[in-house]
């Protein structure tokens, strides 16, 4: 019969390529491992694996099982993980990933009323710029997504909560500081500056150079946006940000927001796994993050 160790053990030696090493992670002879899988073979009428030299290499079936335990895995650690903290008087921790790098500023004014009406909820948030956000919420890596790019995925949904535009933020003396609005030939002789993410997932790219065949004269990457805000500001180049950033930090900074050609115009969403929607602080971040004032708003309050 076909048990949770017995999918433990084939992720371990997928990701090792041996029983040693796999018997090692897990704390088990190397014999008794073998002994258990041999067993499971001879049950299932399969070969899990063949070796080649010191390395073991899945057969067909054993690729099928090792895809049944990377779906299934996750979600059993994640189930105990919560017993445990409801057992243990805790309440859970709320994994945050954001694909949205200048909406770190806004998640923390919901975070603060969250962390009050929760106080037994942890919160974690992930924060990288290569961050694969859909991937790592069906993966059960995080709880809950900010993105302004929600994907179709039929365990997954993806909640709107405020809407913006992407606008081309130069410094206040660069010579398209007083244009009301941009063509894509104009950008031909600029430096973007960019998060270092691949272009395909860069807005200004897919919805505004690229459909004019155009590309800037050189493209620099930063990953933290106030560098990146401070670079724009001292005539570096120009970078693509949300206009409610441009215009909370403009002031200080000397920025000016310019309209990318007819506007290109986005959705920041919340993304949750189908199943903790009804996770009462699940709903209740969506409530709160729904209830907020959204960034334009709070630069002017």
């Amino acid at each position: 019969m076909l048990e949770r160790v017995h999918l433990v053990v084939l992720r371990e030696v997928a990701e090792h390529g041996s029983l040693t090493a796999a018997a090692e992670g897990l704390g088990l002879t190397q014999s008794a491992l073998s002994h258990s899988m041999k067993k499971l073979e001879g049950q299932l009428g399969v070969t899990l694996w063949r070796r080649e030299g010191r390395s073991l290499r899945l057969t067909q079936a054993g690729e099928e099982l090792l895809q049944v335990a990377r779906e299934v895995l996750p979600r059993l650690e994640v189930a105990e993980e919560r017993l445990s903290q409801f057992a243990s008087g805790r309440r859970g921790t709320l994994r945050i990933g954001i694909e949205c790098h200048p909406c770190y500023r806004w998640l923390l004014r919901v975070v603060a009323p969250f962390l009050a009406r929760f106080p037994n909820v942890e919160v974690d948030v992930k924060q990288k710029v290569q961050f694969e956000g859909a991937p790592a919420l069906s993966g059960y890596e995080v709880d809950l997504l900010v993105t302004p790019d929600p994907v179709e995925h039929p365990d997954l949904r993806f909640h709107g909560v405020f809407d913006y535009e992407q606008v081309l933020a130069v410094g206040r003396g660069h010579r398209l500081a007083g244009r009301a609005c941009i063509e894509a030939s104009e950008l031909k002789e600029e430096v973007l500056i960019t998060y270092p993410v691949p272009q395909d997932r860069l807005d200004i790219f897919t919805h505004f150079l690229a459909p004019a065949n155009q590309r800037p004269a050189a493209q620099k990457t930063v990953e933290n946006t106030d560098i990146l805000m401070q670079l724009v500001a001292s005539g570096r180049g120009v970078a693509a940000l949300p206009r409610w950033l441009v215009e909370e930090y403009g002031p200080l900074l000397g920025l000016v927001a310019v309209r990318l050609g007819g506007g290109i115009f986005k959705q920041i969403c919340l993304g949750v796994r189908e199943a903790d929607e009804r996770v009462d602080y699940i709903a209740s971040f969506i409530e709160l993050a729904r209830g907020a004032p959204r960034p334009c708003e709070e630069s002017v309050l």
